[in-house]
């Protein structure tokens, strides 16, 4: 496997080692992390407003309940107050905490060499438990992942890691985070690798990213238990005539994607950035926004997974499911364009889910024999509409799976994710996605060596007809007169047969080129360094380092498939054009 064989064997087993532990310690961060937010929306949504906390089974930790008397008037104004105190909180301490923080891990892996500092992924933490608990829309995917990216990024600093290596464990950190608090160890593993490029992955960070997932989903259900997080009936894909209503419910998610995304920056550019005041007070102002909504639809407050389930099991009304979509649309750009603190993976799979509920519902009244089971669509929507605004259609299939806990959906939910990244590809909901591995700071130095790896010495180099070889016999005399009729400074030494037994540089015997004494006594042979040759069919980059190696600005190329004579001279001036001209041309083609 290449990703196997890109690993430096002296340095797997400490990545490996390293990779266990940010598993480990991204399981346990989750798992504080779900308690404390627990606790929180407890208090401040079920005790202080009176609006009863509803979880999907697999995400009730808490069996107490303390509401009483609904209060309208603080389910208003309490996203306003966790706005204030979140953007109090990153403003201070962790500026680069604002907003959803996986944006924050891919900026890092591209531009940052994987640094983090430190306190981010604590105030990151503290900030979006602050939003999430006060009914800000927002996910817990972003934090999540910044504990644990922030953990990984701190171990490599620590140890004094290169960054490469550094890199790794801050995906691996990534993986591990969502790995646990959404109990999809493959989901997390892939979307982590995944979602750094719009069309392309980390291969190379595969097998730490999966190490990590696993040790962090291990001790996260050890914790809290086993299973999935949505409960769902047993849906299972049998009809092929099936297959073309999920085709258009993946077309249909595109656009709403592209709307979605413009809403979301829109509101950021457009509107939360030009009010002039302090960004500590602008969260709040956005949380105004969200608890007026909030009256009207307080499904669309919070991370909104009972209502996920609500529409699995069919709950839901069309109305209800129809509105939702915009008004979800609203609150998380209104929470998180604003700076609030959370991550945007729940919300989208909120949104998408609500797309196919009611395209679920609709297409079971138009096509009843057709369309058994509209909550199909309902999951099936999650992943296409996560797949389409994220550029992540793997890690959002297999999320979806193991959040749902059922397989039995993967035909139409590879197609709609398919659709729906082949529809998106000029919109992202993390704007710090690069197109490829090419378009990455990380990957500049790789993308060299690729690229003069994809280039032979015969695609730039045409034999000459008149080389000017030295033949090994001649006398130190006769090498002066050659050398008063020509500019050149450097030739190959031939044999009797033409073969190459040498190279003479002037410059290294600038010393003696006026010795008279030396006329008849020395012949080219005794002046010659070792021979040095490229062959046609070498690489570029192999062409370079020999010409590094050697310190030589000219380097005969010999005829392999014939005689092995000198066919001509290849400059190092002509590898250089050779690779500016490729860059030329790839950056132009993209």
């Amino acid at each position: 496997m290449p990703v196997i064989r890109s690993l430096d064997p002296g340095k797997t087993g400490r990545l490996v080692l390293f990779s266990l532990l940010v598993g480990v310690i991204s399981g346990l961060g989750a798992a504080a992390f779900f308690y404390a937010l627990a606790w929180a929306k407890l208090f401040a949504l079920e005790y202080l407003a009176g609006y009863p906390v509803l979880e999907p089974p697999g995400e009730r930790i808490l069996h107490v309940h303390l509401a009483g008397a609904f209060r309208p008037w603080v389910l208003f104004l309490i996203p306003a107050v966790g706005g204030l105190l979140s953007g109090l909180l990153v403003y201070t301490f962790a500026p680069e905490a604002e907003g959803h923080g996986t944006d924050a891990m891919i900026d890092a892996f591209h531009n940052k060499d994987g640094f983090i500092r430190g306190r981010v992924p604590i105030i990151k933490s503290l900030a979006s438990i602050i939003t999430l608990s006060t009914g800000g829309s927002a996910g817990r995917e972003g934090p999540i992942a910044q504990i644990g990216a922030g953990f990984g990024s701190w171990l490599g600093q620590v140890f004094k890691l290169e960054a490469r290596e550094r890199r790794l464990l801050l995906l691996a950190g990534t993986a591990g985070g969502l790995g646990a608090i959404f109990r999809a160890p493959l989901g997390g593993a892939l979307t982590s690798i995944e979602v750094l490029y719009k069309e392309d992955f980390e291969t190379e960070g595969a097998i730490t990213s999966i190490i990590a997932s696993v040790a962090a989903y291990t001790v996260y259900t050890f914790i809290y238990g086993h299973g999935s997080i949505f409960q769902t009936p047993n849906l299972q894909f049998s009809n092929p005539k099936e297959l073309i209503f999920y085709a258009i419910l993946g077309v249909i998610c595109a656009p709403l994607g592209f709307m979605y995304t413009r809403i979301f920056y829109g509101m950021r550019d457009r509107v939360f950035r030009k009010i002039p005041i302090k960004k500590h007070v602008i969260p709040a102002i956005g949380g105004l926004g969200v608890g007026a909504i909030g009256l009207v639809m307080p499904e669309v407050m919070g991370g909104g997974y009972a209502t996920i389930q609500a529409a699995i099991l069919g709950q839901l009304s069309l109305g209800l499911m129809g509105g939702a979509i915009f008004l979800k649309m609203l609150t998380t750009s209104l929470t998180i364009s604003s700076g609030g603190s959370g991550g945007v993976f729940g919300p989208t799979l909120f949104i998408g889910g609500m797309i196919g509920g009611v395209f679920g519902q609709v297409s079971h009244v138009l096509a009843p024999d057709i369309v058994t089971h509209p909550a199909s669509f309902v999951l099936v929507g999650m992943a296409s509409f996560f797949a389409g605004v994220a550029n992540a259609p793997m890690g959002a299939m297999m999320m979806v799976c193991e959040m749902t806990g059922s397989y039995g959906l993967l035909a139409p939910l590879m197609l709609v994710s398919v659709i729906a990244i082949l529809l998106s590809r000029h919109w992202s909901i993390y704007e710090k996605q690069v197109e490829n591995k090419f378009h990455s700071p990380a990957h500049v130095g790789d993308m060299t060596i690729n690229v003069l790896k994809e280039i032979h010495v015969r695609d730039i180099f045409q034999p000459e007809a008149v080389i000017n070889a030295l033949s090994s016999t001649m006398k130190f005399k006769d090498l002066k007169d050659v050398i008063s009729r020509t500019r050149e400074t450097f030739f190959p030494v031939v044999d009797e047969n033409g073969l190459l037994t040498g190279i003479l540089n002037l410059h290294d015997i600038r010393q003696v080129l006026f010795e008279d004494g030396l006329s008849d006594l020395v012949v080219v042979g005794e002046l010659a360094s070792p021979p040095v040759f490229l062959r046609p069919e070498d690489d570029l980059f192999s062409a370079l380092s020999t010409f590094l190696d050697s310190g030589y600005g000219q380097i005969p190329v010999i005829d392999t498939q014939g005689d092995a004579g000198i066919l001509g001279l290849l400059a190092h001036d002509d590898v250089i054009n050779a690779y500016r001209q490729e860059i030329l041309r790839r950056q132009g083609a993209g």
